[in-house]
């Protein structure tokens, strides 16, 4: 298997402020690309895209090619888990959204300590293993985002998982809340293969300031800087399969280009990378991924991701009038972060920990200025 794969979760879409709305024109064209040049690995999620991320890997993936020419990875979403029965009904969903009668991959998704408990509490490692043993799943693991000592603990009281989906780039490598390297290493320690989910940490590593990118085309000049995080990642050993949620054909093209050779980096391009790091540190933009896993569960429906981009480019020297008009416009059919009520509901299922409620507090001060 080449190490890329399809994450399924930044698709195009028709309508920017849905989405739902997934452009199913331009993702068949796409998944052609990927798969006529030797790229088989799709990740999707139940409640990607609005829950539209499935339905749509049936449409393009699944209603197209032969199910022995690709393989199809979902996810049981344990922060939906609240009585007997859910992950059974949540499961049977996902099969028939996608169209399949088995996962190649099947993860229980986004576990750290208060999702472990609910795993443990309805049962959800010895649920995914009878998946197994019946035949609708192949392989079972889980995703993470946590730190190491919690990692360690679920493999040791799991030893049946056979993978792990961990959060791995250069920017997270010795952060203290993501434990990048500490988790791989742990992974590794516990004989696990790893796929690395968020390589580019949701586009923050496409687009680092100038004198980032300079140090890198100094290096390497026809190397993107999204090329290089993604190439970081797929050098670590140990690691499988590198997810990119891809958006566009160039994005696509430009990953299929490079990612069936990439290597581990040497001395040079880590010292490189060692800088470019010491740089976004020294910045004060939000950590935010664009998951969306946030505005699911929002009450007062706050499009949280994108005010946060707003604030991020604001921050980074942008033009603060047409960043203004885009703030409005992000406001007019849903919630602005002056809405919030701080529930912190958008917190408990934040992959990176963040305090969302006191930065949306910040992001309005920011624009009312």
């Amino acid at each position: 298997m080449q190490k890329l794969g399809f994450g399924l979760m930044r698709l195009p879409l028709t309508d920017g402020a849905d989405p739902s709305s997934v452009d199913m024109k331009k993702l068949d064209e796409m998944v052609d690309v990927f798969l006529s040049r030797g790229f088989t690995y799709f990740d999707t999620a139940y409640m990607y895209h609005g829950g539209r991320s499935e339905s749509a890997a049936r449409e393009a993936i699944v209603a197209r090619y032969p199910r022995d020419s690709f393989w199809l990875t979902s996810k049981l979403p344990t922060f939906y888990l609240h009585k007997k029965g859910d992950q059974e009904r949540i499961f049977a969903e996902q099969l028939k959204r996608c169209g399949v009668e088995y996962f190649d991959n099947y993860l229980l998704h986004s576990l750290d300590k208060k999702n472990y408990e609910t795993a443990e509490k309805f049962g959800s490692f010895a649920f995914v293993e009878k998946c197994k043993r019946e035949g609708s799943v192949r392989r079972f693991g889980f995703s993470f985002h946590d730190k190491a000592d919690v990692l360690d603990k679920i493999l040791r009281e799991h030893p049946e998982a056979e993978f792990v989906q961990l959060q791995i780039n250069y920017l997270d490598w010795e952060d203290g809340n993501i434990q990048s390297r500490l988790c791989l290493e742990t992974a590794r320690r516990h004989g696990k293969k790893v796929i690395v989910m968020e390589p580019v940490k949701g586009g923050t590593l496409a687009k680092v300031p100038p004198q980032a990118e300079k140090l890198m085309r100094e290096c390497h000049p026809d190397w993107s800087p999204a090329s290089w995080a993604l190439r970081f990642a797929a050098g670590q050993e140990g690691v499988s399969v590198v997810l990119s949620g891809m958006s566009t054909m160039e994005q696509l093209r430009e990953n299929t280009s490079f990612m069936g050779e990439a290597g581990p980096l040497g001395g040079r391009e880590r010292a490189v990378l060692s800088a470019v790091t010491n740089i976004l540190k020294g910045g004060n933009g939000i950590a935010c991924t664009a998951c969306r896993y946030c505005t699911e569960s929002c009450p007062e429906r706050i499009a949280i991701p994108d005010y946060f981009s707003l604030y991020n480019e604001l921050h980074a020297g942008g033009d603060k009038n047409a960043l203004a008009v885009r703030y409005e416009e992000c406001g007019k059919n849903a919630g602005t972060p002056a809405d919030c009520i701080r529930c912190r509901r958008c917190e408990g299922v934040c992959p990176q920990h963040l305090e969302v409620a006191d930065l949306l507090q910040k992001v309005s001060a920011a624009f009312s200025k």
